[in-house]
C-alpha cells in the first residue's frame, strides 16, 4: 500500500506507516504470527516473501490473498509474495524471520544451510526469531539452535518477543515488544526495521532472559487455562501469575538471564496477556485439558500448535537436571504427560510447605 498509510480493520482509523527500508525480508512460517508480520511489513513497502512448506496451502494463500486458516479477515497487500520453495524464498533475503514452531526450526535451518549458495545470507544476513520455545531433545533456546546450525555469530541473531497476539497486531492495535540481541546495534537495527506507529519496540541485550521469559510463560498459560476450565476465578489466576513469574525468574537467572528482564515486556507483560487472553492457544489448551480432553484429541481438533506443551516437557527435564525448583511447571507436566487429575494437582500445589515469599 503506497503512500505510507494503513487501515485498522478494527476501528477504521488511518494509521501512519512510514516506508522504512530497502532490505529484503523473508518470513519462514505461514501461521498467524508469520502472516501478520508479513502483512505489516509489506504495508510499509518492505519487499517480503512469506514461505510455507505446503505447496497446496501456499497456492491457496496466493489465490485468496488472505490466510483464512490462521488469520481470517486480514487481506494481503499486493506486494506480499507467497512461496513454497524454501531455496527461492531465502536466497535473496537480508532479514530472515523465523516464525515456525520451535521444534521444527533445527530441521528447516539444516535444510537451508545445505544449499551451497546460501552462504551469502549466512555471512551478511540477520535472523530474527519470533518462535517461542525450548528444544526438547537438547534443552537449548532458539537462538542457540540457530547459532549451532547456521554458524552465524551472536551479533547477527535477534529475538522479537513480548505481548503481541497476531489477531491484534494485524488490526493495528497498539502493541509493545522487545528486540533482544547480545549485540545492541543488531537489536537497534531490527527495532528500526519493524517499528511503526502502533508497533513499538524496546531493545534489550539480555537475550537469555528474554528467551526464557517468553518461552516458559506458555507453561503458565496452560496452567491458567486449567484454572479457568475448573471454574476458578481471579484470585487463583493472580496467584498463578505472581508465583509463575517468580518461577520463571528463578529458572532464567539460573541460566544466566538478568533479574530485571523478567519485570519487562517479555516477562510479566507476555505472562499476563498469555494467561488472561482468549487469543492464547496455550490457555485454550489448558481449558480443554480441565474439561477432560486428551492432548491427542486436542491436537487432532486444531491446526494450531500450542508451544507450551513441548516447552513444558523441555523445561521439566532441564530444571530437574539443574536442580531448579519449578513447582508449577512440574504440576503442568504431571497433568499433561502423567495424566494426573488437574484438581488434585492444584490441591497438592496449595498444600505445599509454607514459606516466606
Amino acid at each position: 500500500m503506497k503512500g505510507g498509510k494503513g487501515v485498522s480493520a478494527a476501528a477504521g482509523v488511518m494509521i501512519a506507516i512510514a516506508p522504512i527500508t530497502t532490505l529484503i525480508a523473508t518470513i519462514l512460517g505461514g501461521g498467524s504470527w508469520g502472516t501478520t508480520l508479513g502483512v505489516i511489513l509489506s504495508l510499509r513497502d518492505v519487499p517480503v516473501t512469506l514461505w510455507t512448506r505446503n505447496e497446496q496451502f501456499a497456492n491457496k494463500l496466493a489465490t485468496d490473498r488472505e490466510n483464512k486458516t490462521y488469520l481470517p479477515g486480514i487481506h494481503f497487500p499486493k506486494t506480499l509474495v507467497i512461496e513454497s520453495d524454501l531455496h527461492k524464498a531465502i536466497i535473496a533475503a537480508e532479514i530472515i524471520v523465523i516464525a515456525i514452531p520451535s521444534q521444527f526450526i533445527r530441521n528447516i535451518l539444516s535444510e537451508i544451510v545445505s544449499y551451497s549458495n546460501s552462504l551469502n545470507w549466512i555471512r551478511k544476513g540477520t535472523i530474527v526469531i519470533v518462535s517461542k520455545g525450548i528444544e526438547v531433545k537438547t534443552g537449548k533456546r532458539m537462538s542457540e539452535v540457530v547459532k549451532e546450525i547456521t554458524g552465524l555469530p551472536k551479533k547477527q541473531i535477534c529475538i522479537l518477543y513480548g505481548p503481541s497476539h497476531a489477531e491484534e497486531v494485524s488490526k493495528f492495535h497498539p502493541t509493545a515488544v522487545v528486540f533482544a540481541s547480545s549485540a545492541e546495534e543488531t537489536a537497534k537495527k531490527v527495532q528500526k526495521f519493524f517499528q511503526s506507529d502502533m508497533f513499538r519496540g524496546y531493545t534489550n541485550t539480555d537475550i537469555i532472559g528474554v528467551e526464557i521469559a517468553g518461552s516458559i510463560k506458555n507453561i503458565m498459560a496452560i496452567a491458567s487455562g486449567i484454572l479457568t476450565g475448573l471454574g476458578f476465578g481471579d484470585n487463583a489466576k493472580a496467584a498463578l501469575i505472581t508465583r509463575g513469574c517468580a518461577e520463571i525468574k528463578r529458572f532464567g537467572v539460573a541460566l544466566g538471564g538478568k533479574s530485571e528482564t523478567f519485570s519487562g515486556l517479555a516477562g510479566i507483560g507476555d505472562l499476563v496477556v498469555t494467561c488472561m487472553s482468549n487469543h492464547s492457544r496455550n490457555r485454550q489448551l489448558g481449558i480443554s485439558i480441565a474439561n477432560g480432553k486428551s492432548l491427542e484429541a486436542i491436537s487432532n481438533s486444531t491446526n494450531m500448535i500450542a508451544e507450551g506443551v513441548e516447552t513444558t516437557r523441555a523445561t521439566f527435564f532441564l530444571a530437574k537436571k539443574l536442580d531448579i525448583e519449578m513447582p508449577i511447571t512440574t504440576a503442568v507436566y504431571n497433568v499433561l504427560f502423567k495424566h494426573h487429575d488437574p484438581l488434585e494437582t492444584i490441591k497438592k500445589l496449595m498444600s505445599r510447605d509454607s514459606k516466606a515469599e
